[in-house]
Order: C-alpha cells, then sequence, then structure tokens
C-alpha cells in the first residue's frame, strides 16, 4: 500500500513547480534502515511527499541488523541506506565487508545515549556527585562506574555492555566514555577482532531494539544505543541513561546515508534528487523550533518505521530527555538534524571516526595524517551535497544562508570544554589528537598478542 501511495501522490505532483527538472536515470529505488529514531529523515521525506517531487518512487524497508543492511547495498538490493557513520569508511580501508561506499548526506547530530541497569546505577550512585535539589549531576563520568567494574572483577564477575556493531558509533562513543573515566575499553588486532584485548569492561554487539530485553535478562550491564532504546528502558523500569552523547562530545556526527559508489556514479541525477528530498527532510525535522516534531514522532511510531509507543519516542524527540523516572530535563539539541549544518558531510567528521578506529586497533598501524584526508575525500562527498542544496536554492526551497558554501570539509576544531574528557579536536591533525589521549593507541604502537607494542 505504501508503494501504491507513493507512485499515486508522484502522478498527481507532476505539475507542482517544486518538482525538480532532473533528468533521472532510474526512479524507483529501494532504501534500508534500522529501526532508530534517527532514520527520521528517510521516512518524513517519504510521507511528506519530497521523493514524490524529485520524481522518486521509494520503498523503504526495515533491516534485521547492520550488517544484514551493508551487505543490501553492496550486492544492490538496496540502492542506499540510513547507515552508522563507520560502515562507508570500514568498508572502502577494507575493515570487515570491502565495498566502495560514499555519503553526500549526514543524517543527523547526537541521539545516543549510556544506559546501565539499575543495580549498577545504584552501585555507581554513591560515587555520583549531586546537585543543589539533590538530583544527580550530568555529564555523568565513567569514573563513577570504575569502582563498580573493578569490584566485580575482584569477584571474578566479567563486566559486560552492549553495542550496536564494531564500527558504530555507539562503539566509539561507549569507549571514549570508560576511557575518559579510567577504564580501558579493550583493544582490536587483525588475529583478535572481538575487541576485549586488555579490556576492564567488555564490549559486544547486541541489535538496538534488543538492547533493553538483553540488559533486563542480565546478559549485559549496560549499553550505549540510539532512541528510543535508552527511553525505553526508563519506561519499563530497568535501566538509567547515564550520559547522552551530547553532554559527551557536543553536537557529534550520527548516522550518514550511504550508497555505492557505483551507483552514485552511474546514476548522478537520481543522487541528487534523493540529496534533496533528504535536505527537505532535515529541514523540515528542525524548522520553527522543532515545531514539526510531535507529526515526526506519529509517523516514526508506525509499526513500519520505528514501532515504538509515541510517548516513549517523544521522551527525547521533542527536546526533552529522561534520566531516571521522573528526572526529565530540558536537551533541546538531543536529536538535531539540520541546525549547524547537520547534515553537510564533513571531512573532519569521516577523521574523526577513522581516529577512532586507529586507537583501539581496527586500524593496526600508523597512517600519515594525508591518508586521513585521502580516505575522508573518497567517502565524503560535500560537492554532490551542495549542488542539491543549489538547486533546492534556486527552486526557492531552501535559504541560500543555511549551507556552509565557502567550507574546505574541516569544521573548526571542537573546543576542549564541548568534550567529556577536555581534549580539544582538530581534524586536520589526526595524529597529534590520538597523541594527545591518555587511553589508546599512538604513533607507530600496534597490538601484538595480548599487548601493545611499540
Amino acid at each position: 500500500m505504501k508503494r501504491i501511495a507513493s507512485i499515486l501522490a508522484a502522478t498527481t505532483m507532476l505539475a507542482s513547480p517544486a518538482l525538480a527538472e532532473l533528468e533521472l536515470e532510474k526512479d524507483e529505488l529501494t532504501f534500508g534502515f534500522i529501526k532508530l529514531t534517527d532514520m527520521a529523515p528517510l521516512a518524513v521525506a517519504y510521507e511528506q511527499g519530497y521523493f514524490d517531487d524529485e520524481g522518486l518512487f521509494v520503498t523503504l524497508e526495515a533491516q534485521a541488523n547492520w550488517k544484514v543492511l551493508l551487505d543490501g547495498v553492496i550486492d544492490g538490493q538496496l540502492d542506499g541506506a540510513h547507515m552508522l557513520a563507520g560502515q562507508p569508511l570500514a568498508a572502502t580501508i577494507g575493515y570487515g565487508t570491502e565495498a566502495h561506499i560514499i555519503t553526500p548526506f549526514s543524517m543527523d547530530l547526537n541521539g545516543n545515549g549510556i544506559t546501565v541497569s539499575n543495580q549498577i546505577w545504584e552501585e555507581m550512585k554513591p560515587h555520583v556527585p549531586l546537585m543543589d535539589d539533590g538530583r544527580p549531576q550530568h555529564p555523568i563520568s565513567a569514573s563513577a562506574l570504575k569502582p563498580v567494574v573493578e569490584k566485580y572483577t575482584s569477584e571474578g564477575k566479567p563486566f559486560n555492555m552492549g553495542m550496536v556493531f564494531p564500527v558504530s558509533t555507539h562503539n566509539y562513543e561507549l569507549r571514549y566514555w570508560l576511557a575518559a573515566g579510567g577504564l580501558e575499553p579493550g583493544y582490536y588486532s587483525p588475529e583478535n577482532i572481538t575487541g576485549q584485548i586488555g579490556a576492564d569492561v567488555l564490549l559486544s554487539v547486541t541489535p538496538p531494539p534488543q538492547m533493553p530485553a538483553t540488559m533486563e535478562a542480565g546478559t549485559i550491564y549496560g549499553y550505549c544505543v540510539g532512541e528510543p532504546w535508552n527511553q525505553q528502558a526508563v519506561f519499563k523500569g530497568i535501566g538509567v541513561p547515564v550520559i547522552t552523547d551530547y553532554e559527551l562530545w557536543k553536537n557529534n556526527p550520527e548516522k550518514v546515508f550511504g550508497l555505492n559508489a557505483e551507483f552514485a556514479e552511474k546514476y548522478p541525477n537520481t543522487t541528487l534528487a534523493v540529496t534533496k528530498a533528504l535536505i527537505r527532510a532535515a529541514m523540515w525535522l528542525d524548522e520553527n523550533d522543532n515545531a514539526n516534531r510531535e507529526e515526526a514522532v506519529r509517523i516514526l511510531s508506525q509499526p513500519e518505521y520505528v514501532g515504538a509507543d509515541y510517548d516513549v519516542i517523544a521522551n527525547s524527540m521533542t527536546g526533552t530527555f529522561e534520566y531516571e523516572k521522573g528526572d526529565k530535563r530540558e536537551v533541546p539539541d538531543f536529536n538535531v538534524f539540520f541546525r549547524y549544518n547537520a547534515t553537510y558531510p564533513f571531512y573532519s567528521d569521516a577523521v574523526w571516526y577513522l581516529t577512532q578506529m586507529r586507537r583501539w586497533g581496527q586500524i593496526a598501524e600508523a597512517k600519515p595524517d594525508s591518508w586521513y584526508d585521502e580516505v575522508a575525500k573518497s567517502v565524503y562527498k560535500p560537492a554532490i551535497y551542495l549542488e542539491a542544496a543549489r538547486l533546492l536554492v534556486d527552486e526557492g526551497l531552501a535559504n541560500e544562508a543555511d549551507f556552509p558554501w565557502d567550507s574546505d570539509g574541516y569544521k573548526a576544531p571542537t573546543p576542549s570544554e564541548d568534550i567529556i574528557d577536555g581534549i580539544a579536536y582538530d581534524g586536520k591533525a589526526p595524529n597529534a589528537y590520538l597523541d594527545s589521549l591518555p587511553i589508546g593507541l599512538k604513533g607507530d604502537q600496534r597490538v601484538v598478542g595480548t599487548e601493545i607494542q611499540g
């Protein structure tokens, strides 16, 4: 029915002045996504008719997990997908499945959290500073978790936590938080891809929708995931989010829209049309101080998209975030889809993901700064984005001032006060950045067996 509705809508809008005059090489497309709120630009572009305006007949299909989704894009079953930002980069450098995947569009900023079970939270609380009103002071450092981990380790209990995929933002954010609090999150090596070499906290993969149930069963003590699966733990009364990624690193990059490089080369106008529709969706999500978010929540709560209860999705999507039951705080930028140039695919975002791959041994050997720049430019495609944006401006559908036309692709360095460990990040100096981090590989270090050498 969704398919039929899309075709009918497109047919009735052929005379619309919003319809692009791009000559589409392919107009029937299937896009994949995982059931998370940050797939919203895809759902909105579909439901608001932005794909239709571009003459695109789109089918959206939920995928079982991130690997199935990536494989679908590589083998052509999917024309594109809502992806973990690390996936196009890892595939392009040959970590895991090898394929050249590109992104002309970043899906969002922020949107993740780290949640622990009620039991772990009770054990952390004595180490968490309080505000004058008695509520926990945020952001909460992993240093409050460290004595809990040490207790479990002394009792012979492995401390297990979940993340969604080895090259996910969630893996790197959870590792960042743990390391900033003095805990070793473990290393990868070419021979051992568990990521648990030398770890104080053992991280393993759990699909996002399964996170709350896996924690409730006691298999993991906590996890890092996107919404609505942190708020779901609060609603179910089984866990407490201890930090959002906005608090971890203000306005950090999240998902991307990924395409096979061959697709973009073969269908350049189609790629532009898709990018235009997604930009419009992101604008709609953030316009008028998030005035459309309640409608967005209604869309996302439908079973074919995220399928969680309206109230669970609304808890974070409408500018608030609930930590413990009743402790709901204003976090207007928890989900950002267009503000702060959120949709522009910055090279510096790509470089950060690559530094984290290197930091934890997924990139086994040292690389020069020039390598990080070259890989970023082979995957992130701001030229496609800006061409799509120019078309929207020319059509009167977007404002000239909303796009970074003169950017060299790199953001200004993120200041130390915007990151939980107080260490600034400059995408143009990746090796200096790696050297500045107390825990993690640096210089020519590599993991050999169970040891760091070099």
